[in-house]
């Protein structure tokens, strides 16, 4: 069995003071960063996804510009290509990642998979190539990106772990919603001590 990490969006416009900063997001590239530190072998290979969104364009209908943002399809400008928003937060090292996953550039995107390398390798091609079978899930935030990712990998096969003290959501509400479509999907949730 091989097994990845997928750190979801670990980024500035998502962590406080962002443009749609999540509560517990500082918190959480600090743990990232901490059980990767305490478990360098835990893991064969480690994907790191970020919103690398295009701009001057709404992107496929993301952004809202001609409207306030409905937070469901529509959303302020944030994670531009080149930008400090779009940048890793600074308390989340990223020595220890494989794969870094750019996701949007020009339209929606929530899932990791949704994504590619910057060399255009998409996710689904590179854990097939690496025999990946099991992956962890960390990051933000839990009721969007993170649910969505988690779908995805079980939709794609992958026996898929979230560790709960690593994620955080925008809305408490939302929060549980996700983690109940997930767990009835066949994630499991665990804790980050559960590493080995």
């Amino acid at each position: 069995m091989t097994r990845a990490l997928f750190i979801i969006d670990v980024q500035n416009d998502f962590t406080e003071g962002g443009v749609l900063g999540v509560d517990g997001g500082a918190a959480v590239a600090a743990g990232v960063s901490a059980l990767l530190a305490e478990h360098p072998l835990a893991y064969e290979y480690v994907f790191a996804s970020r919103d690398w969104h295009d701009i001057g364009n709404d992107n496929g209908g993301h952004f809202a510009r001609d409207a306030a943002p409905d937070y469901v399809t529509t959303w302020p400008v944030h994670c531009v290509a080149g930008t400090t928003g779009a940048e890793y937060h600074k308390a989340l090292t990223t020595d220890a990642v494989t794969f870094h996953i750019r996701k949007g550039q020009g339209r929606p995107a929530y899932s990791l998979f949704e994504g590619a390398t910057e060399a255009g390798q998409t996710v689904t091609e590179l854990l097939s190539e690496h025999g990946v079978t099991e992956v962890d899930i960390v990051g933000l935030a839990t009721d969007h990106c993170v649910r969505a990712s988690v779908l995805d990998a079980l939709e794609h096969g992958q026996r898929v772990r979230v560790l709960t003290d690593l994620v955080a959501g925008v809305a408490a509400e939302s929060t549980l919603t996700a983690l109940a479509e997930m767990a009835h999907a066949g994630a499991v949730f665990a804790v980050s001590d559960a590493v080995e």
